[in-house]
């Protein structure tokens, strides 16, 4: 990304989609994903959003909503999708969705979905500008 990007283009290429498999090893005693990693993994994809977005230092400084829709059962392949949603001064906000999609099927659909916001930091850990 170049600095002649408008925000709209810099928000459009930071969107970060990573594809798992969810394994009986990250699954509860229901054999759905726990809640923890679920929100685990997105917290990385929204901080790999942000740092995207704003090639600087960034921090997670809090989750709003996180929606389980859907449990997500074992040997599904799950998408993860950010996106940034809100560009403040020194901060910015991701969505992160979570897709279940069968192994064997065509079937899609959300199963979570939540919102991470970020404060970009020098190296004294002082907030600096985003953009």
């Amino acid at each position: 990304m170049t600095n002649q990007m408008t925000i709209e283009e810099k928000i459009q290429a930071a969107e970060t989609r990573i594809f798992k498999v969810v394994f009986p090893n990250t699954t509860n005693h229901y054999d759905t994903l726990f809640g923890g990693m679920a929100m685990y993994l997105m917290d990385e994809v929204a901080f790999m959003t942000a740092t995207r977005f704003s090639r600087k230092k960034v921090v997670t400084v809090s989750s709003g909503r996180i929606d389980f829709n859907h449990p997500i059962p074992a040997d599904m392949i799950i998408e993860l999708v950010g996106k940034i949603v809100r560009v403040g001064n020194t901060s910015l906000d991701v969505e992160v969705e979570i897709f279940i999609e069968e192994m064997y099927d065509d079937t899609r659909k959300q199963a979570i979905k939540g919102i991470f916001s970020f404060v970009a930091i020098d190296d004294e850990k002082k907030p600096i500008p985003v953009m």
